[in-house]
């Protein structure tokens, strides 16, 4: 069993920036592949970023990419989601999600895939 709990949203302007992160415990965070999912008010839940428990691929959507980064740290069990140029449109409850895997470059793109959810964390980007 793994749980997971985001921390780091809150409230940002629009052009600012904001990192949450996401820290692993009750199991290994090698072998799990990590990614972020974000879900608006009245919207589907969507993929935002992946990382292979490598650390050595990455994978982002259209709408994020270029000013979205992820990352992991493996020693702390604990992957991040480095947001920059938000836009209001960014606003969301951001969700951290764990892929069980054996393959140490793959990342997860699809919500099916992952095993295990935090509990989501609110970022709002005001204008």
């Amino acid at each position: 069993q793994v749980q997971l709990v985001e921390s780091g949203g809150g409230l940002a302007q629009a052009g600012g920036s904001l990192r949450i992160s996401c820290v692993a415990s009750g199991r290994t965070f090698r072998f799990y592949a990590m990614g972020w999912f974000r879900q608006a008010p009245g919207k589907e839940r969507d993929f935002v970023a992946g990382i292979s428990w490598s650390g050595g691929n990455t994978y982002y959507s259209d709408s994020v990419k270029g000013r979205f980064t992820i990352s992991n740290d493996n020693a702390k069990n604990t992957a991040y989601l480095q947001m920059n140029r938000l836009k209001t449109e960014d606003t969301a409850v951001y969700y951290c999600a764990a892929a069980r895997t054996s393959m140490r470059d793959y990342v997860a793109r699809r919500s099916p895939e992952y095993n295990y959810w935090g509990q989501g964390t609110q970022v709002t980007v005001s204008s």
